[in-house]
């Protein structure tokens, strides 16, 4: 059975290592130039460096957004960017730029990724960024899992496609309404995300909704995990999951339920049970979920018309720093509430058990009955072998 790419997204170092610790084959950065989401902590050229030196350590790859709609002023450094790029380990670009994708085939041997910001929905446009130079085409959020397949049978060059996160309410990169409403450019990395604000309603001069009930029109995340098997059977060769803005145990859960079932698939040829991996991803801290355009055009259903239907899960309660095996004392970074006494879970790329956490110590020793403060280091004796950047979850 093929080989497929599971690509995770990474906003920092650390969901960089967390994505790959997790089972992502590939991981996506953004650099602090000429790349979209400028909110997320964009990676320096030494980042970058490092990002690719750990993600070669574990057999995995680094891809780079540069994925912005340039203008002229962008066009200054581009060419010793990308050599930095190269210099780095980076293996892709993701670039929505016709010029960025000449520019870096004729002075690099850096891959080109077309971005979805520029929407390919059919496969003459895919065919035309092949003939230019592009070793694989992302495609756009909008088409069903047999358009996808269709378009991956009659061209000659690697496919991407979305199976989670975040949807458009408008063509991917092609909406300006942040632009209009905040001078925020969505193509230029700045989007405001006003789909998601909270609204009052109005038909001819008359408030629909009720106080504090407000309206929103944005999108229901997309999840795709019933849509992998076929997708590997069609051999398309990268699984992308957005959301580089997201913390590290979204990051971890999303990508760790979409390792493990592509995983079973590719041994068994056959996915036992679904709901596994749906557990799985409803311990993250998801908005509302659907399968977008993968079934058929959207309708209601696919919409999140109340964003308070989606609240996080709090369940993430601590990360594991270190295990000091001689005293089988483990060090953790708390996150979320708990206290000594309860049984937690721990997650770890391979498993999950549970434990009981007898007695917390903070860091001057002190015995203490509940975790409170955000990022407290803690201590707690457990004669069970943890690792660093296992997680602990609330039950």
């Amino acid at each position: 059975m093929p080989k497929i790419e599971l690509l995770a997204p990474a906003g920092d170092l650390e969901k960089l290592k967390i994505a790959i610790l997790y089972g992502a084959d590939a991981v996506f950065i953004g650099g602090q130039e000429f790349s979209l989401r400028s909110r997320a902590s964009n990676f320096t050229l030494a980042d970058i460096k490092e990002a690719c030196q750990f993600a070669h350590q574990h057999n995995a790859k680094v891809h780079v957004t540069c994925n912005i709609v340039m203008h002229n002023i962008d066009l200054e450094g581009l060419k010793e960017y990308l050599k930095e790029l190269e210099q780095a380990g980076v293996y892709a670009i993701i670039t929505s730029s016709l010029y960025m994708l000449k520019l870096a085939k004729s002075t690099t041997n850096l891959a080109c990724h077309m971005s979805t910001q520029l929407s390919t929905l059919n496969e003459e446009g895919v065919k035309l960024f092949k003939t230019l130079g592009a070793d694989r085409v992302v495609l756009g959020r909008e088409l069903s899992l047999a358009e996808i397949i269709e378009i991956k049978k009659n061209t000659d060059i690697e496919i991407e496609t979305f199976i989670h996160g975040g949807m458009c309410s408008s063509l991917s990169g092609r909406c300006m309404l942040s632009n209009n409403m905040t001078l925020r450019d969505a193509n230029r990395g700045g989007c405001a995300h006003s789909c998601r604000w909270n609204y009052n309603l109005y038909q001819n001069a008359k408030k629909l909704n009720k106080d504090d009930d407000y309206f929103s029109f944005s999108a229901k995340d997309l999840e795709a995990l019933k849509f992998i098997p076929s997708l590997i059977e069609n051999n398309i060769d990268s699984l992308k999951i957005e959301g580089r803005m997201k913390s590290i145990h979204y990051v971890a859960s999303i990508t760790n339920a979409y390792r493990h079932l592509i995983d079973e698939y590719l041994k068994n040829g056959v996915i036992k049970d679904f709901n596994v991996y749906y557990n799985m991803i409803h311990k993250a801290e998801n908005r509302l979920l659907g399968t977008g355009f993968y079934e058929h055009d959207p309708t209601i259903e696919e919409q999140l018309y109340d964003l308070n239907l989606s609240v996080p899960t709090k369940n993430f309660i601590g990360l594991v720093l270190s295990y000091d095996e001689e005293n089988m004392i483990c060090h953790i970074e708390q996150r979320n509430y708990f206290k000594s006494g309860d049984i937690v879970e721990v997650f770890t790329p391979e498993k999950t058990f549970n434990i009981k956490i007898e007695q917390l110590y903070d860091e001057d020793g002190n015995m203490i009955d509940v975790a409170r403060h955000p990022k407290q280091k803690l201590y707690f004796k457990t004669d069970i072998k943890l690792s660093p950047y296992n997680m602990l979850r609330a039950l």
